[in-house]
């Protein structure tokens, strides 16, 4: 991405949608009207996705049935084939992008091959999954990679799996072949073309002291690569602030009523928090303006109303020479520039100045 192009909105529906298909085709609605471009759920099939005997996240206990297991939990939220195929049409007559998570290279050749969209996302629970990285870098897709609860070695250990798979279409045999892949030019180069990282802390809600925006200048810096943020955050400060600190993606979980029972709901948006949070970013893009500082067209209008010129501190008789005792500075700001009250100092004043009176240009 372009450092001018606009911070690209992703509405995470996530399951959100409680596995009801209408609660998804209503949530396309929402998104699409609240301004996001791209409306996001997740693709997965329990069976692939954990174990049967897996543990919740305390998050996950705290907000379902503590009676459950997380692949019980999972597998009562799971979109079908069909259901993915209506999604995508409904985005399109909404004029949204439709985007998924892949949580397994298999869910990830659906998505490329069979639906062909052009972006796909990868969760920060797969930033260590080769298999799945290896897919993404042979799909030639767009990746949006996110980053919660790594360091940068495992970030780039995950990097440079994928720039192997943009040169190699096979296995690699050890972890130190990906290592020189990302020492290869074309392939690191192919990596900063179809990859961002989404700078996240995987934590429902997140604290806003383990926000650690500043993160997103340490992801630029060391992997010259488009940076965004996911947030888990309670409300919409934080995207907003994301986005004033260059974050080019932002994330950002969102529910048609947070009192629904799932994972998700509490630390999501509701529809109006959604289109404020949309607005909001839209209007501090914009705060970022030039890089050049001068007077902009809305001020120019004001220079001469704010700011002064030198004008005559008391009666001065033509041949008196100035000083500071007899001169000042006043508005309007229409006459000799302050800046130039040292050239004045000890010239001979050439008329006689009533107080008040502006300073005219004085002949050398």
């Amino acid at each position: 991405m372009k450092s001018s192009d606009p911070t690209i909105i992703i509405a995470e529906a996530g399951v959100n949608h409680n596995g009801s298909l209408e609660r998804a085709l209503e949530m396309v609605d929402v998104a699409a009207s609240a301004g996001a471009d791209f409306i996001k759920f997740q693709s997965f099939r329990a069976t692939r996705l954990v174990t049967k005997n897996a543990e919740k996240a305390q998050y996950q206990i705290a907000n379902t049935s503590s009676d459950e297991t997380q692949f019980e939990m999972l597998k009562a939220l799971e979109l079908n084939k069909d259901e993915h195929l209506k999604l995508l049409e409904r985005c399109s007559q909404k004029n949204i992008k439709f985007l998924s998570t892949a949580f397994d290279h298999i869910g990830l050749k659906f998505l490329s091959d069979e639906l062909k969209l052009p972006t796909i996302k990868i969760s920060s629970g797969d930033l260590t999954n080769p298999l799945i990285l290896l897919q993404a870098s042979w799909s030639a897709k767009q990746i949006i990679l996110s980053t919660g609860m790594a360091n940068l070695a495992e970030i780039r250990d995950a990097l440079s799996i994928m720039a192997y798979g943009y040169y190699s279409h096979d296995y690699p045999k050890t972890k130190d072949e990906c290592a020189v892949a990302w020492n290869n030019k074309m392939a690191r180069q192919k990596v900063l073309d179809q990859v961002s990282l989404l700078h996240c802390t995987t934590e429902y809600p997140t604290p806003f002291e383990e926000v650690n925006l500043n993160v997103m200048n340490e992801l630029r810096e060391n992997f010259g690569i488009s940076v965004g943020y996911s947030d888990h955050t309670v409300g919409t400060l934080v995207p907003v602030a994301a986005v004033a600190q260059g974050a080019k993606i932002i994330e950002k979980h969102f529910t048609l009523d947070k009192r629904l029972p799932g994972p998700d709901h509490k630390a999501s948006l509701e529809p109006e928090e959604l289109k404020d949070m949309v607005e909001k970013i839209r209007i501090t893009e914009k705060l970022g303006g030039s890089k050049i500082k001068k007077p902009v067209a809305s001020e120019i209008k004001n220079i001469p109303i704010a700011r002064k010129s030198i004008v005559a501190a008391k009666k001065i008789k033509a041949g008196d020479n100035f000083s500071l005792d007899n001169l000042t500075v006043k508005r309007p700001g229409d006459g000799i520039c302050p800046f130039e009250i040292w050239d004045l100092i000890g010239q001979q004043s050439e008329k006689n100045y009533n107080e008040d009176e502006k300073i005219a240009v004085v002949s050398k």
